[in-house]
């Protein structure tokens, strides 16, 4: 599932906007300033917990070579046409664009900008999905009819279903609560703008807009307060109140489908667009070349972080400067299947991607083996992947997140990274509320709480909180750090950025989930720290590489081949 923290935001309000006495409250505040690119800048000399790239950029990398890195991207999809993304995209040197011919061999006909494994032989895509607990409950179910009396209560199928059932059964009387408590807020929602658009002569309106709200009129100022409310508790300054009304409504919807779950299993609109053996992992070559699609914000975003144009003069700044993105489309709306996560990794290894961003996850893997195989594949060809930690405000090291870096066998992969989310050290949290943690589980943290980035839809740019947003950013780091020093293999790469990410100036903070208890910053991931793109290119230019040898031959073998 894309991990996008505004739902989390939004559950979290109903405590905040049911209680009569803060609705009551005149919410007026001075807004601190936070520049659109923090997470580029630097806590020394911006006061934010960014990574330290512009600095680097001045200081270490001015008129140092850089080698193209390939960075894939598997995710919902890229806007190809983006003004920002158009000129970095990946391009299949050896595929023939729109002549129906795969060109190059690989099995996947016309893949010039990646590859879309939702995709159907008629140009469609799959849009929505269910989740991974609802898909496992009934798989369960229709094997073993009532599994509760047909499975060993010692057994760990047993203990398995046990924790389908809490996902999915137990919650549904929660659900109903949060439907109606939300119903009523949407409900008061509505009176405000009324109330509001009447007094701003405007439908819409912005933060700043509510905050030059003086009137002596106290259902003015009530509905002032409450919309002020609801708009911060997004945790991004540049949402709309009509866009947080689409959103509501949105999430509402949701809630009311899981209230009224009725034990009848969803249908496998999958299996019905794509058309692949679900249960084959061998029927690998399935999908189409549209990598975009109608759905592809989320991935869009993420590439947005990673490698937006930098020194156009146009949107945004990526972090790093010498990328090529390539697309992986295997996310929907839900749960993304294990089957397009590993063949997505396995694509993107075999057409030369060195390091993979991977911003989605799910608390249940039943194809996992496949998924390590491909982890495993990534590993041997020394490709880097980078994890989104997770949105739950969970510990990693005691709830389970796939994908993971432990294979089925109690090994550890040398090549994954796993991100949490830091907020900007200026407005709200230190650590994000919403940000997954684990001194065992999650190896760094990184900003991801209002990036600012590109969206789809007409050279757009918009901001988004999640470990979504933290993981591409270490992966920009990763690239960044490989493009100037490409002898570096994805473990030295992974060291690395572990060894010098920075603690903060006040360790002490928030811990995520968690209401009014706080931990040091330290206790939080591996490295203890924020990932520090400054300090990992020091120590990058200090080690030496350990391709450098691979390197040299492939070079002496390109030089032959062109005589």
């Amino acid at each position: 599932m894309r991990f996008i923290c505004r739902e989390l935001a939004l559950v979290a309000c109903v405590v905040m906007l049911t209680s009569a006495q803060s609705f009551g409250q005149n919410f007026s505040q001075s807004r601190i300033s936070v520049p659109k690119n923090w997470q580029l800048l630097s806590y020394d000399t911006d006061s934010v917990y960014g990574i330290g790239a512009e600095k680097a950029y001045r200081e270490l990398l001015e008129g140092k070579k850089s080698h193209t890195v390939i960075v894939a991207v598997i995710d919902s999809g890229i806007d190809t046409t983006h003004e920002d993304l158009k000129p970095i995209l990946w391009h299949n040197p050896k595929e023939i664009p729109g002549n129906n011919i795969d060109d190059d061999g690989n099995g996947y006909v016309d893949d010039v900008n990646g590859w879309n494994f939702l995709g159907a032989k008629d140009g469609s895509s799959v849009k929505e999905d269910s989740d991974e607990a609802t898909r496992e409950y009934f798989r369960m179910k229709k094997k073993y009819i009532d599994p509760d009396s047909a499975l060993a209560p010692d057994s760990k199928e047993f203990a398995y279903w046990t924790r389908l059932k809490d996902r999915i059964e137990r919650p549904s009387s929660q659900n109903k609560a949060n439907y109606k408590m939300m119903q009523k807020v949407q409900e008061n929602l509505l009176h405000c703008e009324a109330i509001l658009s009447e007094y701003l002569k405007t439908t819409d309106f912005t933060l700043q807009q509510l905050d030059t709200i003086r009137s002596n009129d106290q259902d003015v100022m009530l509905a002032k307060s409450f919309a002020l409310r609801l708009l911060n508790s997004t945790g991004e300054e540049g949402m709309t109140y009509q866009a947080l009304k689409t959103d509501l409504a949105e999430y509402i919807k949701d809630l009311k489908r899981k209230a009224e779950f009725s034990g009848q299993e969803p249908q496998d609109k999958r299996a019905t667009i794509v058309g692949d053996d679900l249960s084959d992992i061998n029927d690998r070559y399935y999908g189409n070349a549209d990598v975009m699609g109608q759905f592809a914000t989320h991935g869009t975003h993420v590439s947005g972080i990673i490698a937006a144009v930098r020194g156009n003069n146009v949107g945004i700044d990526g972090v790093a400067d010498n990328v090529r993105i390539m697309a992986v489309k295997v996310v929907p709306e839900g749960d993304e299947r294990d089957k397009d996560v590993a063949l997505g990794i396995r694509y993107a290894v075999d057409n030369g991607a060195q390091i993979i961003n991977m911003s989605f996850g799910k608390g249940f893997s039943p194809q996992k083996a496949w998924v390590d195989d491909a982890i495993r594949y990534a590993e041997e060809k020394g490709v880097l992947l980078v994890h989104a930690a997770g949105n739950d405000g969970a510990n990693n090291d005691e709830v389970e997140n796939y994908p993971k870096d432990t294979y089925n066998n109690g090994k550890e992969a040398n090549n994954l990274i796993t991100v949490g989310a830091i907020g900007n050290g200026r407005t709200g949290s230190k650590v994000a509320g919403f940000s997954n943690y684990g001194k065992k589980e999650v190896d760094v943290f990184a900003p991801g709480v209002q990036i600012y980035s590109t969206v789809p839809g007409g050279n757009k740019y918009n901001n988004a909180s999640g470990t979504s947003m933290a993981s591409p950013v270490v992966a920009g780091v990763a690239a960044l750090i490989l493009s100037y020093y490409p002898d570096l293999s994805a473990r030295q790469l992974k060291q690395i950025i572990e060894k010098t990410a920075s603690p903060l100036p006040d360790n002490m903070v928030n811990k995520p989930g968690a209401k009014d208890e706080t931990i040091d910053f330290s206790e939080l991931s591996v490295s203890g720290g924020i990932v520090n793109v400054y300090e990992a290119l020091k120590l990058a230019e200090k080690t030496k590489g350990e391709n450098a040898k691979e390197n040299r031959r492939k070079a002496r073998m390109s030089a032959a081949s062109k005589d």
